[in-house]
């Protein structure tokens, strides 16, 4: 018998196909993102999240307790209707106003771990070693907004014949004319939106001119494609995620929340930089990272790269190689 490769088609597809919006240096860069910006939006499907919005309303608080350095607050906001996002905010002590980190984490137990507060095996070495990333934050003297994802942590579908990661959550989207990516940045947004609505005591202590997000994994995604859709952001810090989609999800198993329907008919990863540019980027990679191969990041980084020269601020992108997996460092 004649052996078949399933792959065959779509791996010849992945090697000829040449986005229709790439980045182009003879081009206006401005000119050139208006018509990605377009593109990026129908792709996601950001029309039909943003038609289902919800009303702008003062969010839910929890509880208010005080910690060593830091109080943490426990809020919950509707960005869509009927969607409930649960939210850490931990606010250092002293006065003045406090630049704000967004912080996501990406396929984990969820967003606890974000504060440093263990609920399932495992969490207490995940923090340990990386995990604790609005807590890092708050003790650089930070405000910092830890975000439960979409499909993750408290969010996961909790009925016994839907999947309980992002399978559901990502095809489900699909059928309804969004995508997974799109309402976890649509989240981001609206929870900027959402915090000057806090108590003034609170909402006083933050300078919403000063907004970073950042990452690691799912949540270095959700960074790169949140700062992208959102000029608040003005630096994203995306761990372990930016990589070529030849190198990265177009070559090896991933999660369907990173996929964008049709994308490479119209741009690389690195493309969507022009949406970005010229606010701060800084990738972080690792050099071992098997999800997320080294080669493919540089790729990315080398458009990247170029778009920021070309916009006249080289010095607003930084790739960040550190010598492990993909892995969040502290350092």
């Amino acid at each position: 018998m004649i052996p078949v490769n399933g792959d065959a088609c779509n791996d010849r597809l992945m090697r000829i196909t040449q986005p229709s919006l790439s980045f182009r240096q003879e081009e206006d860069p401005e000119e050139q993102a208006t018509r990605l910006r377009d593109c990026f939006r129908s792709l996601l499907g950001m029309d039909v999240i943003e038609s289902n919005a919800a009303p702008l309303s003062s969010p839910l608080l929890e509880y208010t307790e005080k910690k060593d350095g830091y109080t943490e607050i426990r809020f919950l906001f509707e960005s869509e209707q009927d969607c409930l996002v649960p939210c850490y905010l931990l606010l250092p002590d002293g006065d003045g106003r406090f630049p704000l980190v967004i912080t996501l984490q990406g396929h984990t137990t969820g967003v606890h771990n974000s504060i440093g507060k263990p609920l399932f095996p495992g969490d207490d070495a995940y923090i340990a070693s990386r995990g604790d990333f609005a807590r890092q934050a708050v003790a650089q003297g930070y405000a910092a907004l830890a975000i439960e994802q979409r499909g993750m942590g408290e969010r996961a579908s909790k009925a016994e014949n839907r999947s309980t990661g992002c399978r559901f959550a990502s095809n489900r989207a699909l059928l309804l004319g969004k995508t997974l990516l799109g309402e976890r940045i649509f989240d981001i947004s609206r929870a900027i939106d959402v915090i000057p609505l806090l108590p003034a005591e609170l909402s006083g202590k933050i300078d919403l001119s000063r907004i970073a997000c950042t990452g690691n994994s799912g949540g270095g995604t959700a960074t790169y494609y949140a700062a992208c859709y959102d000029p608040r952001i003005c630096v994203a810090a995306p761990s372990c995620s930016v990589c070529s989609y030849a190198d990265s999800i177009g070559d090896l198993y991933h999660c369907e929340c990173n996929y964008i329907p049709r994308a490479l008919r119209f741009f690389e990863m690195g493309d969507l930089a022009l949406l970005i540019a010229p606010r701060r980027l800084i990738v972080i990679a690792g050099e071992k990272d098997p999800i997320f191969p080294i080669g493919g990041v540089r790729a990315a980084f080398r458009t990247i790269d170029a778009i920021y020269h070309k916009t006249g601020c080289p010095d607003h992108a930084r790739l960040i190689v550190t010598p492990r997996d993909h892995y969040w460092c502290k350092d």
